[in-house]
């Protein structure tokens, strides 16, 4: 099939929560212009950023359908449908295409572990079928799914037996695996990068789009970035880069996704708390986030 590659910068979105746990549709349709405003390229709904393993089924459903209709066509939706049971993922996969999402992207299960690359083309096969019309994007994320195949076998395998494959969201750090994913059968796949404080690199190694969780509060600082390397001024795109470097660590020094939320926040966009297992921020790690974010000029 024929598909549009996912270009520029595609925001890992955040599910917004009330104090309750239960979903606050009503916040997506600010947060959708919010981040278009902010330059993002796209928006991908329900993935780890999204806490979807967090949601049921039907809330997934319930959070897909407010994007897809906030996002009016004006910038791409891909919906991220992994799940443990396959015919569950397959099913939601099915309501993203009736939707009108533009795209369908999926973990493997990960309860049961998948060791070899013939059983994870047996588990994304029905997944991607339950939207035919779409393209599929195998999400590659091992720290999570502790799955760490070959996943430039995995494309060369699958393209045959998955015909809606368009390619990947790659989340690991080994860019030599990426580039190899990236020149695969002369560029047929479409690898999306998934490492925010690696993007220069990935840059220099060929990606054309990036997903990620940080572009919700820093697309504009990404957007710099990658201006500056497509304009050869790699002394600005390295400055760049190391600001992200230096955000994410201060970051990961706090409960990410609570961290993450504050920040949003703090910008504007509040969407609540996250649900187990995710750890709240107290009100003293907030006060200590905010400072160490405003020394360097991101909040």
């Amino acid at each position: 099939m024929t598909f549009s590659r996912l270009e520029g910068l595609i925001a890992a979105t955040f599910s917004p929560l009330q104090q309750n746990g239960s979903l606050d549709l009503k916040q997506v349709p600010s947060m959708t212009n919010f981040l278009i405003k902010q330059g993002v390229n796209g928006l991908y709904v329900c993935g780890s950023t999204g806490e979807g393993m967090s949601l049921s089924g039907d809330e997934r459903r319930q959070m897909t359908e407010a994007w897809v209709q906030a996002a009016s066509g004006r910038v791409p939706v891909i919906v991220q449908v992994g799940h443990n049971s396959t015919e569950e993922a397959r099913q939601l996969s099915e309501h993203a295409q009736q939707t009108g999402a533009d795209a369908v992207s999926a973990t493997c299960p990960s309860y049961f572990k998948v060791h070899d690359v013939e059983t994870l083309i047996e588990c994304m096969q029905p997944v991607a079928a339950g939207a035919p019309d779409l393209p599929f994007y195998y999400y590659h994320i091992p720290s999570l799914t502790g799955s760490a195949l070959d996943v430039a076998d995995f494309l060369h395998r699958a393209v045959d037996r998955i015909p809606n494959l368009a390619g990947l969201k790659y989340t690991d750090t080994a860019l030599h695996e990426f580039q190899r994913c990236v020149e695969l059968n002369d560029g047929q796949f479409d690898v999306v990068w998934g490492c925010d404080e690696m993007l220069l690199g990935a840059l220099a190694t060929g990606t054309r789009g990036a997903i990620g969780s940080t572009y919700n509060v820093a697309a504009p600082l990404y957007r710099e970035l990658m201006d500056a390397f497509h304009h050869g001024d790699l002394v600005q795109a390295r400055s760049l880069q190391s600001k992200s470097v230096e955000m994410v660590h201060v970051l990961m020094r706090y409960p990410f996704h609570a961290a993450m939320k504050e920040v949003l926040r703090l910008q504007g966009m509040p969407c609540g708390p996250c649900r187990p297992p995710q750890r709240p921020l107290s009100a003293d790690d907030a006060t200590r986030l905010q400072q160490e974010l405003s020394a360097i000029g991101i909040v």
